[in-house]
C-alpha cells in the first residue's frame, strides 16, 4: 500500500545513489520520468503493478503516475525529467538500455545545472535512442479480482511454489480454467509466463542483494541453476555473473 503521494510538479534530472533497501516515497510529476538504475537493481511501483529493472533496463515513468523507487544492492538512480514523450506511452513501461543509451543517461544526470548547447545536442541525441528503445516485459501487474489476487498473493510469498492453477485454485476457490482465463484477461499473459516474470522479480532482488546464483535459482523455483541461467540470458541478455 502506497502512502499518501507527494506533488513535485517537475521531475528532476538527478543522480541519486541509494543504499539498499532505502527508496523514494509515493509521489507524482506533472513532467515524465525515465529512471534508471546504472548500479543496482531499481523497483518502481504504482496502482497499476510493480517493474523491476537491472543495468540493462531503465523505467518510464508517464506524467502524472503516482509512483514509488527502491533499491535493492547500492544503486546509482538516474533520474531524467521530460516534458517530450519520445515514446509515446501512457502506461509505465520497462525499455531496453544498450550501451549507447546507458552512457548517454548517465552523461546527460552528471551536472544537471549544465545549461551548454553541448548537453542540449547530447539531450537530443538521448530522446532519439529512447525513441528506438524496445519495451521489455518486466512487469507484475496488479489483479483486480480477488481469486486472481489470492493466487499472485501466495506465489509471491513463495515464488518456488510449484503448484499448478488446479492446486492453487482449489485453495482460493477457483478452477483452473477460470484462473487462467483471467490471467489472460487482467494480465495479456498466460499463467506460466506471469510465473516466470515474478520469479525473475525475485531473482533480480536477491542478487542485488548479494545472493549465490545457485541459492537463488532454487530459492526462486528453477530446477537447477543452468535452467534459471538459460532464462535470465534471454530475458536480459548476460548471465546473472555478467549482470551483478
Amino acid at each position: 500500500m502506497m502512502s499518501i503521494p507527494r506533488h513535485a510538479p517537475i521531475a528532476p534530472t538527478a543522480l541519486r545513489r541509494l543504499a539498499s533497501g532505502a527508496g523514494i516515497d509515493a509521489h507524482r510529476h506533472d513532467d515524465h520520468q525515465i529512471a534508471y538504475a546504472a548500479r543496482g537493481v531499481l523497483a518502481v511501483t504504482t496502482d497499476r503493478g510493480h517493474w523491476i529493472a537491472p543495468a540493462t533496463r531503465a523505467i518510464w515513468v508517464p506524467a502524472g503516475t503516482v509512483h514509488e523507487h527502491r533499491a535493492y544492492g547500492p544503486t546509482d538512480l538516474h533520474l531524467v525529467g521530460l516534458t517530450d514523450n519520445p515514446i509515446g506511452l501512457d502506461t509505465p513501461a520497462v525499455l531496453a538500455v544498450g550501451p549507447l543509451l546507458r552512457e548517454l543517461i548517465i552523461a546527460y544526470t552528471a551536472d544537471p545545472s549544465d545549461a551548454s548547447d553541448a548537453r542540449g545536442r547530447l539531450r537530443s541525441v538521448l530522446l532519439d535512442q529512447l525513441e528506438r528503445s524496445p519495451q521489455q516485459p518486466i512487469r507484475l501487474p496488479v489483479a483486480t479480482d480477488s481469486r486472481l489476487a489470492a493466487v499472485c498473493d501466495l506465489l509471491y510469498a513463495d515464488p518456488a511454489d510449484g503448484r499448478g492453477l488446479a492446486q492453487l485454485g482449489r485453495q482460493v476457490g477457483a478452477s483452473d480454467r477460470t484462473l487462467s482465463r483471467l490471467f489472460r484477461q487482467e494480465f495479456a499473459m498466460t499463467f506460466p509466463q506471469w510465473r516466470t516474470q515474478l520469479r525473475l522479480h525475485h531473482a533480480l532482488i536477491q542478487l542485488a542483494e548479494g545472493e549465490p546464483v545457485t541459492t537463488v535459482a532454487y530459492r526462486c523455483g528453477w530446477s537447477s541453476p543452468s535452467a534459471f541461467i538459460d532464462v535470465f540470458r534471454r530475458t536480459f541478455g548476460q548471465t546473472p555473473g555478467k549482470q551483478f
